[in-house]
C-alpha cells in the first residue's frame, strides 16, 4: 500500500541499536521523575487552529497541519512521536509524554503525532487509518481521545471499536466515518508517516525526534527532560538571535541534524524519487502483457489488496491503449506483510497463468482488482469458477501456498532493489514509486522510446532492447559484513561441519528476538543439516532482567548441556517480561538443575564475566541491537522476515566450500 511518495515498511524489528543500522525498540521502565521550570518564554505567540493551514516540511523531520499535535504552533520545542496503536512499548511512553505535556506546558512543548504501524503488528495499520480519519474528521482534540481509548484497549482494535470511539471522541458523522474506512481513505497519509520513519532511520517503535533529535523507545521522563532542557536553551539562544518562534523548529532541527552521516544507499529514500539512474532488474519468467519486442518494459511490483495498486490500473491500461507494440508490462507479486489477502489472491492469478497462460494471469489480475474488497477465500473460489479455472486446483494452490516460492523471490527482488512500497515501477529501469498520474509515466516512456529507437537503429534486435537498455543499469547494493571471533562453547543447532553458520546475539528480555524464534524454526526445519544456528548472549543495557537472564542461561548450558540451554531459552523468551529471579529459579527447578551449584551462580555471579565477554565481541563489531544475525559473517539486523533470511542463506550456501 502507498504510495504517493516512496514508503518503506518494516518488516523487522530490533530491540536497541543505532537508528542507522536497524530498527530501534527500547523497552526500559518508564521512570517518575519532576521536571524543573522551563526557560523562560520569549517573542510573541503564534496560536494554530485545526483549521489554519501551516507547514514546517522544510524540516529534516517535516510536521504540517495534516499532524495531529499539543502545544502550540510555535512552540520552542517540537517533539515528534513516530508510533504504533498495538506497540505496548508505545503505551508506556503515553505515561511520559503526558507528563512531559504537563511539566513543560504548551508555550514550550509541542508534540506531534506521526503514524508508524509495524507490520508484524496485524491491527496497527487498521488502527492508525482509523485515528488519522477521526483527526481528518474532527482534528487534533477528537484524534488525542481516540488516542487514549485505543491505546487502553489495545486487545480491542476492532472496526466497531473505531467507529465507536471516534464517535466518542466526537466525530459528528458515522456513516461518512465509516465510508472513509471502507475507502481507506487515510491509508495513504499512514503510509507516507511510515516512509518519513524509514528514511530517518526510525524503524522501530516508539520513536521520539526532539527538534530533529532521535531518541529510540519507551525511555524514562529523564531522559526527554535532558534533551527537552537542551534543546529549550537552544531555541531561546535562537529567538535572541533573531529567529522567529514560528521558525525555530525548522532552524533547530536542520542544524541538529545536519551533521549526522548520510544513510546507506540501500536505506536511502531519495533514491527512490530518481527517476533518472537505470536499474538493471532482469525481466525473468515474470506474467507479461505485450509483446518482447515493446521498445519500453515497465516492470510492477504490486500487492492485490493495496488500493492505490487498484487505482493507478486504469492509467497502466491507458498507457498500453495508447503505446500498443511499444509497450509491455511486467507483474512482479509483492505482498504487504499487513494484506492479509494480498499472497492468497496472488496465488489465485498465479494458478491462472498455470492454466491459461499469461492471458489466464491477466484476466485474474483484472477480476481481482475489480472487486478488491472481496478477496475471502469463498470469494477466490468464485472468481476461479468464473475465469474457467480448475477449482481445486485453484483451492489447493491457496491452501498449501504453491507458489510461495515464486513469490518469495519476487519479494527478494523487491528488497534488492529497494521496491518497498506498492505500487513500484521501473521503467526501462527507471524508477517511478506510487499511483503517480499518466503524464509522469509518459514523460519517461517517451523518452525511452527515443533511445530505444536510436539502437533499434543502430543494429540492436528489438528483443534485446530492455536488456541493452538496462545492461550497465545498477545493481543491487551489497550485503553488509561483520566479523566477530567465534564463540570458544555456545550453545548451538545443527552440525557443527555444517556449511552455514548463523549466529544470534541476543536478549533474553527483548521481545522482537522472541517474535525471530518462529523465523529461526523455519530456517531450521527448511535447511536441515547445511545450517547450524549459535546463539550468543547480548544483554541490552535498558531491559534490567536480561543480564541475569543471559548468566542463567550459562549456567543451565554448563549443568546440563545444550539440550537443557535450549529449554530454558525457549521458556524465557515465551514470557520476556518476567524475568526476575523467582520466575528463572523456577525454570531451574523444572529442569531438574542442582540448585545449589545454580544459586551460587546467581548469587555470585559466576558468568558475568562471560556475558559481559560476549557484550564486548557485539560492540566491538558495530552490533548494539537485538537481535542481530550473523549468516557466514552477512549481517542482518533485527527480526527480519524468512525471505530476508533465505536470501542470504542461498547466497552463503553458493560461496561455501564444498
Amino acid at each position: 500500500m502507498v504510495w504517493l511518495l516512496a514508503v518503506v515498511v518494516a518488516c523487522g524489528a530490533a530491540c536497541g541499536g543505532a537508528p542507522a543500522s536497524g530498527p530501534a525498540v527500547v523497552t526500559v521502565p518508564i521512570a517518575s521523575g519532576s521536571a524543573t521550570p522551563p526557560p523562560a518564554i520569549v517573542d510573541a505567540p503564534l496560536v494554530a487552529k485545526d483549521d489554519a493551514a501551516w507547514s514546517d516540511a522544510e524540516s529534516p523531520v517535516p510536521v504540517t497541519s495534516k499532524d495531529p499535535l499539543t502545544g502550540r504552533r510555535d512552540a520552542l520545542v517540537t517533539l515528534v512521536v513516530f508510533s504504533d496503536f498495538q506497540c505496548p512499548y508505545c503505551a508506556k511512553s503515553t505515561v511520559t509524554l503526558k507528563a512531559l505535556r504537563e511539566a513543560y506546558g504548551p508555550d514550550a512543548l509541542r508534540v506531534v503525532w506521526k503514524n508508524h504501524p509495524l507490520p508484524f503488528h496485524k491491527d496497527a495499520h487498521a488502527a492508525a487509518e482509523a485515528a488519522q480519519g477521526v483527526f481528518a474528521a474532527s482534528g487534533s482534540e477528537a484524534f488525542w481521545k481516540f488516542h487514549d481509548l485505543a491505546f487502553s484497549h489495545p486487545q480491542e482494535l476492532t472496526r466497531a471499536n473505531f467507529i465507536r470511539w471516534a464517535v466518542d471522541a466526537g466525530v459528528p458523522d458515522a456513516r461518512a466515518y465509516e465510508a472513509g474506512l471502507d475507502d481507506q481513505l487515510w491509508a495513504g497519509k499512514v503510509d507516507a508517516d511510515a516512509a518519513i520513519a524509514t528514511a530517518l532511520g526510525a524503524n522501530g517503535t516508539p520513536s521520539f525526534f526532539i527538534n530533529g533529535v532521535l531518541l529510540s523507545g519507551a525511555q524514562p521522563f529523564d531522559k526527554f527532560k535532558e534533551l527537552v532542557d537542551a534543546e529549550l536553551a537552544k531555541a531561546q539562544s535562537l529567538v535572541r538571535g533573531g529567529t522567529t518562534r514560528a521558525r525555530v523548529y525548522v532552524a533547530a532541527s536542520s542544524e541538529n541534524r545536519k551533521n549526522l552521516p548520510a544513510p546507506r544507499d540501500d536505506d536511502d529514500d531519495d533514491a527512490k524519487d530518481d527517476t533518472k539512474t537505470v536499474w538493471k532488474l532482469p525481466a525473468g519468467n515474470a506474467p507479461a502483457r505485450g509483446p518482447k519486442t515493446a521498445l519500453v518494459t515497465i516492470v510492477e511490483f504490486s500487492d492485490f489488496q493495496c488500493p492505490y495498486c487498484a487505482r493507478v490500473a486504469p492509467t497502466i491500461a491507458a498507457l498500453e491503449a495508447k503505446y500498443g507494440h511499444d509497450l509491455r508490462v511486467l507483474w512482479r507479486n509483492e505482498p504487504l506483510p499487513f494484506h492479509p489477502r494480498a499472497e492468497p489472491a496472488a496465488e489465485l492469478a498465479l494458478e491462472a497463468r498455470a492454466e491459461k497462460g499469461d492471458a489466464g494471469f491477466w484476466a485474474a489480475h483484472d477480476m481481482l482488482f475489480a472487486n478488491q474488497r472481496a478477496l475471502d477465500d469463498a470469494d477466490l473460489e468464485g472468481y476461479a469458477v468464473k475465469l474457467g479455472l480448475d477449482l481445486a486446483r485453484v483451492k489447493s494452490a491457496i491452501a498449501t501456498h504453491k507458489y510461495k516460492a515464486q513469490i518469495d523471490d519476487d519479494l527478494e527482488l523487491a528488497d534488492d532493489f529497494q521496491a518497498s512500497g506498492t505500487p513500484h515501477f521501473f521503467i526501462n529501469g527507471r524508477r517511478l514509486v506510487g499511483a503517480q498520474p499518466k503524464d509522469k509515466f509518459e514523460k519517461i516512456i517517451d523518452e525511452e522510446l527515443v533511445k530505444a529507437r536510436a539502437l533499434v537503429h543502430a543494429g540492436t534486435a528489438a528483443s534485446n532492447v530492455y536488456d541493452a537498455m538496462i545492461k550497465g543499469g545498477k545493481g543491487p547494493p551489497p550485503l553488509e559484513r561483520k566479523t566477530v571471533p567465534p564463540a570458544a562453547n555456545a550453545p548451538s543447532k545443527g552440525p557443527a561441519n555444517a556449511k552455514v553458520t548463523i549466529q544470534e546475539f541476543a536478549d533474553f528480555q527483548c521481545p522482537f528476538c522472541a517474535r525471530a524464534e518462529t523465523i529461526v524454526a523455519e530456517v531450521l526445519k527448511n535447511y536441515g543439516g547445511r545450517v547450524r544456528f549459535v546463539w550468543r548472549n547480548l544483554p541490552l543495557p535498558m531491559h534490567p532482567d536480561a543480564p541475569l537472564a543471559a548468566q542463567a542461561g550459562v549456567e543451565a548450558y554448563k549443568q546440563r548441556g545444550a539440550a537443557a540451554f535450549w529449554k530454558i531459552h525457549d521458556e524465557m523468551l515465551k514470557s520476556p517480561s518476567d524475568l526476575k529471579r523467582p520466575r528463572l529459579d523456577g525454570y531451574a527447578a523444572q529442569l531438574g538443575l542442582d540448585m545449589t551449584k545454580w544459586n551460587a551462580a546467581l548469587d555470585h555471579g559466576t558468568h558475568r564475566a562471560s556475558v559481559d565477554a560476549e557484550t564486548g565481541v557485539a560492540n566491538t563489531a558495530g552490533i548494539t541491537g537485538t537481535p542481530a544475525f550473523l549468516i557466514n559473517g552477512y549481517f542482518l539486523s533485527g527480526a527480519q522476515p524468512y525471505a530476508k533470511f533465505r536470501k542470504v542463506i542461498e547466497r552463503a550456501l553458493a560461496e561455501a566450500k564444498p
